[in-house]
C-alpha cells in the first residue's frame, strides 16, 4: 500500500464546469495500485457519485478539501475560487498563472504562505518535454462547433440578438448534429459555404478543429489549416480577414507579431464575422489577438467587436471548452494522465512530477515580496 490519499475536489471555481481530472475507470486504478481516492461529492461532475462510489472510491462532503490532512494530494483542474486563505496541500490542477496572467501574483502566492505546492498540469511533461495530458482536442472540436454555429447565426438575426448561451452535450455526435443544422441555415442566407482559418492546425488543439469542421461538412477546400511554417513571416494577416471564421488554436509562451489586430479589420475585403480564440488568452500580454479585453461564457459565449461596416464580428473566448463535451473531453484526459497519477506518492522524486515541482519554485521565486505578506 502506497499510504498515500488523493482528494478530487469538486469544481466550485468556474460556472458550467462539468469536466473531472479522475473518471470512475481511472479513480478504480489508482485504488487497485494502493492509493486511498477520496472524491467530493458533486452536482455538477459529469460522473454521477455512485460511479465513483461502485468502484470503491470513498464519496466526501463538497468542498471538505480545505480541512483534509496536510498530507493529502488535492487533484481538480480548473483554478481554485479567489480567496485570500494560505494553502498547505499539494494541488494537482491547471492554474492560469505561469504566463503573468492578470492576478497571477495572489493566485501563486497562496502556496508559498501556507506551505503548499502547485503542481500545474499545463506544464507536465514528460522526458521529451512533451505535455502528458491535455484538453487541447476537444478544446479546438467545442471552438469550432461554436463558432460555425455563430457565423450562422448572425447571418438570420439582428446584432441585438447575440448568440445565446449554450449547455453541454452528452456526445459528440449530438454536437455535430446542431452544426450540421446551423451551416444548412448559414449556407441557405448567404449561398455559400464558411471559409475557416485554423492556425496551430497541426496540434491537438488544432486537429479538433479541422475535424470539427470535416465532420460537419465544412468542404475540404475550405478549411484552411496554418501552422508555424505559415505564420513564420509575421502578421497580422489578410487571409485571415478574408476568411469568415479565424480559429486560434496555438499555444502561447512569448511575443509573437499580432495575427490580427484593430487595424489590419478596417479594410473593405473584410469578411471575417467571427473569431475563436480557443487559447483565450485574454489577459496575456502577449495575445496575437489583441481586439478584445472579455473573456466569455457558455451563458454569453459571444462579445462583439467594435468594427466599421459589415459583416459584425464576435469573438468567442471561453477558457474551458472542452466542457461542453464533458464526458469524452474527460475520459480521454484522465486516461492520458493516469501513469503519472500513478506515480504521485513519489512525486518528489519521479521526473514528471518532480519538473513540474521545479518549475513552481522557479516562478514563486519572481514573487514580488508584498505578495507574500
Amino acid at each position: 500500500m502506497s499510504g498515500t490519499t488523493l482528494h478530487l475536489r469538486s469544481e466550485l471555481g468556474k460556472a458550467l464546469e462539468h469536466r473531472s481530472a479522475l473518471t470512475p475507470t481511472t479513480a478504480k486504478a489508482l485504488l487497485d495500485a494502493g492509493y486511498t481516492v477520496n472524491i467530493e461529492r458533486s452536482p455538477e461532475r459529469i460522473f454521477d457519485d455512485s460511479e465513483f462510489e461502485k468502484v470503491g472510491a470513498t464519496l466526501v462532503p463538497e468542498n471538505t478539501w480545505r480541512e483534509a490532512p496536510a498530507d493529502h494530494i488535492i487533484i481538480g483542474l480548473k483554478e481554485l475560487p479567489v480567496e485570500e486563505f494560505p494553502l498547505k496541500h499539494v494541488h494537482v490542477q491547471f492554474s492560469h498563472c505561469y504566463k503573468n496572467q492578470g492576478g497571477w501574483e495572489k493566485v501563486l502566492a497562496r502556496f508559498p504562505r501556507g506551505g503548499g505546492t502547485l503542481l500545474d498540469l499545463e506544464f507536465l511533461v514528460d522526458e521529451r518535454e512533451r505535455r502528458v495530458a491535455a484538453f487541447g482536442y476537444h478544446a479546438g472540436f467545442a471552438g469550432a462547433a461554436l463558432a460555425l454555429e455563430t457565423w450562422a447565426w448572425q447571418l438570420t438575426h439582428p446584432a441585438s440578438e447575440p448568440f445565446p448561451g449554450v449547455s453541454s452535450y452528452p456526445n459528440e455526435g449530438a454536437l455535430i448534429v446542431d452544426v450540421k443544422k446551423a451551416i444548412a441555415v448559414g449556407k441557405e442566407k448567404s449561398g455559400k459555404d464558411p471559409r475557416v482559418l485554423v492556425i496551430g492546425a497541426l496540434g491537438r488543439c488544432g486537429s479538433g478543429a479541422v475535424d470539427l469542421c470535416l465532420r460537419a461538412g465544412v468542404p475540404t477546400e475550405n478549411v484552411l489549416k496554418w501552422d508555424m511554417a505559415e505564420t513564420a513571416k509575421g502578421g497580422p494577416f489578410p487571409e485571415i480577414v478574408e476568411s469568415d471564421i479565424f480559429i486560434n488554436c496555438i499555444y502561447l509562451m512569448s511575443k509573437i507579431p499580432n495575427f490580427v489586430d484593430m487595424k489590419s479589420l478596417d479594410t473593405p475585403d473584410r469578411k471575417l464575422s467571427v473569431i475563436c480564440d480557443v487559447s483565450a488568452d485574454t489577459t496575456n500580454p502577449n495575445n496575437p489577438i489583441p481586439v478584445y479585453t472579455v473573456a466569455t461564457t457558455f451563458k454569453e459565449p459571444t462579445v462583439p467587436v467594435e468594427v466599421k461596416g459589415e459583416p459584425r464580428l464576435s469573438v468567442i473566448s471561453i477558457d474551458h471548452l472542452p466542457s461542453l463535451l464533458p464526458r469524452e473531453s474527460s475520459e480521454a484526459f484522465s486516461k492520458d494522465l493516469l501513469p503519472s497519477l500513478l506515480q504521485l506518492k513519489d512525486w518528489r522524486t519521479t521526473p514528471v512530477w518532480s519538473k513540474a515541482e521545479k518549475l513552481f519554485q522557479e516562478k514563486v521565486a519572481t514573487l514580488p515580496k508584498s505578495a507574500l505578506e
